[in-house]
């Protein structure tokens, strides 16, 4: 009997201990969550968000000129997420971003996170961090629906306007590379809206981007019958927002808040 009654103190103890130990855990993952942008973000009650403008149909500006698209859906969630993990009211600052500045943008501190379709890839991975992944694309080219560029292999002697310093512009120039393709010019425009332009124009013969992003060029166009895809990808992108690096905390969060989305979304789209 008092073997049994000590054991039974012993366990009544041990578990107490147990619970104590696990509160003061907590409490210090917390303490530590509230380092860099997490207590940045509490502290001006205020989360910086960079968007694309014109990357339809992820980030885009809509009809009333707010951001809005699949990107854009998701940082808001993630928003409200750490906006209950802080327990403050937080006001939402969009700030444009280009293809060009955006990695810098998320370095200096300007946005806190980045909403757009920005490839997650290892030498991106020296300047800044990523959440999980979001989005899987890749990439083609967008022609007009009498140019006789059909497939990838039809690249030879041919104008492709390409955003300057993309994943993009890297992959399609090791296509041809590998697959012996000459006599190709590649242009180099800012964004996406000067690339179909471009093509509009009869600059370039193609406009080389993403999928998603080029059908979104097309449906959005004054007439989206003109418009066709190649066939055929010549690279794998996957997307992922863009976070300043090492600031564990936040990437925690922001990943705690997309993983507990997909939980949703997939739980709701089960049969």
């Amino acid at each position: 009997m008092k073997v049994g009654l000590n054991f039974r103190k012993f366990a009544l103890w041990g578990s107490a201990l147990l619970i104590v130990m696990t509160l003061l855990a907590v409490q210090s993952v917390e303490a530590q969550a509230l380092d860099g942008t997490l207590k940045k973000i509490k502290d001006s009650t205020t989360m910086n968000l960079g968007y694309l403008a014109d990357a339809s149909p992820f980030s885009f500006l809509g009809p009333d000129k707010k951001p809005t698209g699949y990107s854009v859906e998701l940082c808001t969630r993630i928003a409200s997420a750490i906006q209950k993990q802080l327990n403050v009211t937080l006001k939402l600052n969009w700030v444009a971003v280009t293809p060009e500045n955006r990695i810098s943008m998320v370095e200096q501190g300007k946005v806190d996170i980045e909403c757009g379709t920005t490839t997650a890839s290892l030498s991106r991975y020296e300047k800044v961090d990523f959440s999980m992944m979001t989005f899987v694309d890749g990439a083609t080219l967008l022609t007009l629906v009498n140019s006789p560029l059909r497939t990838l292999s039809d690249l030879s002697g041919k104008k492709i306007a390409v955003i300057t310093g993309t994943t993009t512009e890297k992959a399609l120039a090791k296509y041809l590379k590998d697959e012996f393709v000459t006599g190709v010019q590649l242009v180099p425009v800012k964004d996406h809206n000067e690339g179909r332009i471009a093509l509009e124009n009869g600059m370039v013969e193609a406009f080389a981007s993403d999928q998603a992003i080029l059908i979104g060029l097309a449906l959005t166009s004054r007439d989206p019958k003109r418009f066709a895809l190649a066939d055929g990808l010549f690279s794998y992108e996957p997307y992922a927002f863009m976070l300043r690096r090492n600031d564990s905390s936040f990437r925690l969060a922001v990943n705690r808040a997309l993983a507990a989305l997909y939980r949703r979304l997939s739980f709701s789209s089960a049969p």
